[in-house]
């Protein structure tokens, strides 16, 4: 598996940073990965829905720590490339713009 694309789209959010959207080997997409900033620096927090009980459960996610790794090296490398551009401002951008962008959806 390689992730052949990262796409960031940032939020001015306290501790929520950015969404992120990955394309695994140009034909499959995972989206909303968020960048957290929590007490010990940046991660990766992988998708996940709240389910009637409260509870949060990931929708996807590594399944060993390897994997793991390589994946948030990969996505927070992306994200501070991206505050980069910005003068390590993120720009103003919604969910609504993140979904809108991916290819299967100008596509079609």
């Amino acid at each position: 598996m390689e992730i052949t694309e990262v796409k960031v789209f940032p939020v001015n959010e306290d501790k929520l940073k950015a969404y992120i959207t990955i394309i695994l080997d140009n034909c499959f997409v995972v989206r909303d990965l968020k960048v957290i900033s929590g007490v010990t620096g940046l991660f990766v927090a992988m998708p996940s829905k709240r389910r009637k009980d409260g509870v949060y459960k990931d929708i996807a996610h590594p399944l060993n720590q390897q994997t793991r790794t390589v994946m948030e090296k990969r996505v927070l490398e992306a994200y501070l490339e991206e505050i980069r551009k910005y003068g390590g401002q993120a720009p103003s951008r919604s969910e609504d713009d993140a979904e809108g962008s991916d290819p299967e959806t100008e596509s079609g």
